[in-house]
């Protein structure tokens, strides 16, 4: 407690505070511009941090990533486009309210969201770190296949209107997954000759590719934005009005956010795991227990909230491994720890004593910086916002393609990352017109590869049995997650059965 009580002093300074409100700020911004990542703003920041002390170097690596994450909703409800990969369940329902005119509605949702997440995840951090890390040692490669199975049957949910639709776009993901290099055997798979497809398809420039083109090719045709601009004219008591009134709504079903921040912490002490699988699959169990799922995807803001509590809850979570075990949960937070041996910090148990007032003030400076996105958020939503639904669409068009090209090329300095995403966008819109959404794709293209890795790796290791697929079923989690997948399958089925037949009752009745 002595220790606890000195980091909380230590990041109550006024020159720690300033460092967190700065960083919040410029994630913020960032992780609202298409193609701009966390682990590309945190890398941006590290020669900052040469010059600073421990702490506050890791404060503020910490205040930037945990912005960005949050900025990344902005660009999901306002331009249909995941500004991070973790926000992409976001796009369901935010972007659909923002086109019913319920943009800044979208937006205080994610808010609240995302500070209650950010602050179950830190609480999560300070209490329950060791017993995590323990857990997340139990997930090998058979686990991590069967976690991606259970991922993949989300595709049933993001099916718009045809499941066929929806398998047949994440074969195309999974398709799209295989390009480059091996991740088990090293040989290359489908690059046409091209050295610079070795490295694949990065996931970022799907996202841009199948989400934001299709949009600016459909603004084009329609000679319109796609957002409302009615409710731009809002002043700042509708606004507050606005928000009161949603958060009151986010507050009022406490399920949902405590079941999305625990899958989300769950999730996150996975190494590898991400946030986007963590989004992802809160929004489905949201939509699986909601009484009404038919209205997920049409702009159930409960869906939204699903998403941005849980991969804001990440951004702590995935510092279990990090800081006990030294294995990074997620790419940003392998800057996070190339600062710690910098300034000669080991990660693992001893950290908390040995460096218990930097370990626990950097956690601190997470929950701070949760908080003060409200604020910040709020305010740079309003401008964000106008921004957006002010610009006419022939300005918005070009600004929002220059954007998204800059931003595909800066993640490898590759014109053949620019033309994969323009390509796909061509791709995508056409697949859009007969009803194969991008959702299904890109959810193909996330957990297709981690499938492969776990599959290859789990029968590799299992060479010794008759049967080496039995690798896969071998440990009880193992069985716990098949479970899952047969629930998670079986269960809309019977739903379904049950409808036709009450239905067919209820028919058979009215003739007689």
């Amino acid at each position: 407690m002595e220790l606890f009580l000195e980091a909380l002093v230590s990041i109550l300074q006024p020159h720690m505070l300033l460092v967190i409100f700065i960083g919040v700020t410029a994630g913020l911004f960032v992780g609202a511009l298409p193609g701009l990542t966390a682990t590309m703003a945190l890398a941006v920041l590290l020669p900052f941090t040469f010059t600073m002390d421990a702490l506050q170097g890791l404060v503020a690596l910490g205040a930037v990533y945990m912005g960005t994450i949050y900025g990344g909703s902005f660009a999901a409800i306002l331009v249909n486009t995941p500004g991070t990969p973790s926000s992409i369940a976001t796009t369901f329902d935010g972007y659909p309210m923002a086109k019913q005119g319920r943009a800044y509605e979208a937006i205080c949702a994610a808010t609240v969201a995302s500070v209650i997440g950010g602050v179950l995840g830190v609480l999560a951090l300070l209490l329950l770190a060791p017993p995590l890390a323990r857990m997340a040692l139990f997930f090998g490669p058979a686990e991590m296949f069967w976690v991606a199975i259970l991922g993949l049957t989300l595709i049933a949910a993001l099916s718009e209107g045809s499941l066929l639709k929806g398998l047949l776009g994440g074969c195309i993901g999974m398709i799209l997954g295989t390009i480059g290099v091996s991740p088990v055997g090293g040989e290359s798979r489908f690059t046409f000759g091209i050295p610079a497809m070795q490295g694949g398809v990065e996931l970022i420039v799907a996202l841009i590719g199948l989400f934001v083109v299709p949009e600016l090719l459909l603004m084009a045709t329609r000679g319109r934005a796609a957002i409302d601009a009615a409710g731009m004219k809002t002043g700042a008591r509708e606004g507050m009005a606005i928000f009161l009134r949603t958060a009151r709504a986010v507050l009022a079903k406490p399920v949902n956010l405590i079941r999305s921040a625990v899958i989300g912490q769950v999730i996150a002490i996975i190494p590898g795991a991400g946030g986007s699988i963590a989004s992802l699959v809160s929004y489905d169990a949201a939509r699986r227990s909601s009484k009404r799922p038919e209205t997920f995807g049409r702009g159930n803001v409960d869906g939204l909230v699903a998403s941005e509590t849980s991969n804001n809850v990440m951004v702590a979570g995935s510092m279990v491994p990090l800081l006990t075990l030294g294995i990074p949960g997620a790419p940003p937070d392998a800057i996070i720890l190339g600062v710690m041996m910098l300034h000669g910090l080991r990660p693992g148990f001893e950290l908390f004593s040995t460096s218990g007032v930097l370990t626990n003030g950097f956690i601190l400076s997470m929950g701070v910086a949760a908080l003060l996105m409200l604020p910040v958020g709020l305010l740079g939503g309003r401008v964000i916002y106008r921004i957006v639904v002010g610009t006419p669409y022939f300005f918005l068009v070009p600004s929002i393609a220059l954007v998204t090209i800059l931003g595909t090329y800066a993640l490898r300095n590759s014109m053949v990352d620019v033309l994969i995403m323009l390509g796909l966008g061509v791709v995508g819109y056409l697949l859009r017109n007969i009803g194969i959404g991008s959702a299904p794709i890109v959810l193909g293209l996330i957990l297709g590869g981690i499938a492969e890795m776990g599959y290859v790796q789990s029968v590799l290791g299992g060479m010794a049995y008759s049967v080496p697929q039995l690798r896969l079923v071998e440990n009880p989690l193992s069985q716990i997650l098949v479970l899952l997948v047969v629930l998670a399958v079986g269960a809309p089925m019977v739903g379904a059965w049950r409808r036709r037949r009450v239905g067919k009752e209820r028919d058979a009745g009215g003739e007689t």
